[in-house]
């Protein structure tokens, strides 16, 4: 019997260094496993790191979404759109707050937000009476949206962005650190494992708008103030707190914002090493009939995820290409199956057909390994599967 005893390349994977480690061991033997000086240290670091005036850590990209349209009062009869091309939570926080969501179709060269889709369907949503409140801005495998023409649109339709950068911290858009906020009201991070830096799990929120951030703050921890200046009852001793609107527990732990401290230190180099592995795709993939995701030129790209386009457009070639490589211990992925199409939104009324883009780039994109610790002969291996698959 003959055993493959070769390695599972997983499509992305965290990194931890002893330096990591250490800071993991210095909180857990400290006084504060939560609610001490990590997680504000935290925020100050990431805020200064991506040039914007105020950070909030909480415990996922999910929560933090779900703060933004609670702290925007999004609310029954709004509207929220979004990417048809995302993961579930960039759609799920309108619907936690029991608004309508909507889709816009992609680009399926660069996998992000098509803006002439969005000002067709903003023309006719107008119309409609069926303007969004929000537009959440999904920065797609690292890559940021055209912000500015986003930004332009939102002037004239009136409503508010929600940069989704769960993919794209360390990233820039004509030459603003992605979470600066200079097209936006708020971005939002993702310190997931398989994200750019990881807390283990965890989220934050970035933002220019101090009021914005003191609600987000306040909901994050149970709509709980401890600050006697906000009291509206009896100050009656060090104890007293006040509970001041329905909030959540959606707070970042020590222990988290500890291992994102220590992360945030290397972040350039990270990006730096992950856009050095896909320049070596491009090198070892140029012959094979496949097309790497195009990044816009204006655009820097934290290459969160290295995604392959199918020459061949045939669906059933698509899954064949994919379990092939998934049998040969290359964990590919796929990026995403479209949001409008998993059973929750089809009882919502949305159908297949509906943003053809998303659906045909479901069916003929694969994410293939890329992260640090993966080695060029790694890349190779990968490489030389997908030739003997494709050639």
């Amino acid at each position: 019997m003959i055993f493959n005893k070769q390695k599972f390349l997983p499509y992305g994977k965290h990194h931890l260094t002893k330096r990591d480690i250490f800071s993991l061991f210095k909180v857990l033997k400290g006084p504060n496993l939560t609610q001490g000086d990590y997680v504000p240290t935290f925020e100050k670091i990431l805020s200064k790191k991506v040039n914007s005036k105020y950070a909030v850590a909480v415990n996922s990209a999910t929560s933090a979404l779900h703060l933004i349209c609670l702290a925007l009062n999004l609310k029954k009869n709004d509207w929220l759109w979004t990417s048809a091309n995302t993961f579930v939570a960039s759609a799920n926080c309108g619907r936690y707050c029991d608004a309508s969501v909507d889709f816009v179709d992609i680009n399926p060269n660069t996998g992000l937000i098509c803006i002439d889709a969005l000002e067709r369907k903003l023309k006719i949503a107008k119309n409609n009476n069926k303007l969004p409140k929000i537009f959440v801005a999904v920065h797609f495998a690292g890559a940021s949206c055209d912000m500015e023409r986003i930004w332009d649109l939102s002037k004239k339709y009136n409503f508010k962005i929600i940069e989704d950068a769960s993919h794209a911290l360390g990233g820039h858009y004509k030459g603003h650190n992605v979470g600066k906020c200079e097209y936006s009201v708020a971005t939002v991070f993702s310190f997931h494992p398989v994200k750019i830096l990881t807390t283990g799990e965890g989220g934050a929120i970035t933002t220019n708008d101090k009021n914005l951030a003191q609600k987000i703050s306040l909901l994050r921890s149970h709509g709980i103030t401890k600050n006697p200046a906000e009291f509206e009852n009896k100050f009656c001793g060090e104890w007293t707190y006040e509970q001041k609107l329905l909030g959540f527990n959606y707070r970042m732990s020590d222990i988290h914002a500890s291992l994102g401290i220590s992360q945030l230190k290397r972040l350039d180099k990270i990006v730096k090493e992950r856009n050095k592995q896909f320049k070596y795709y491009e090198l070892i993939l140029k012959d094979l009939p496949v097309n790497l995701l195009e990044i816009p030129p204006q655009v820097k790209s934290t290459i969160h995820l290295a995604i392959i386009r199918l020459s061949n457009k045939d669906a059933s070639f698509h899954r064949e290409i994919f379990s092939s490589l998934r049998s040969a211990k290359i964990g590919v992925q796929v990026h995403y199956s479209p949001v409008h199409l998993h059973p929750y939104y089809k009882k919502l009324g949305f159908k297949e057909g509906d943003f053809p883009n998303a659906e045909f780039h479901a069916n003929n994109s694969i994410t293939i390994p890329l992260y640090i610790g993966l080695s060029t002969r790694d890349q190779d291996r990968v490489a030389k599967k997908l030739k003997a698959l494709l050639l």
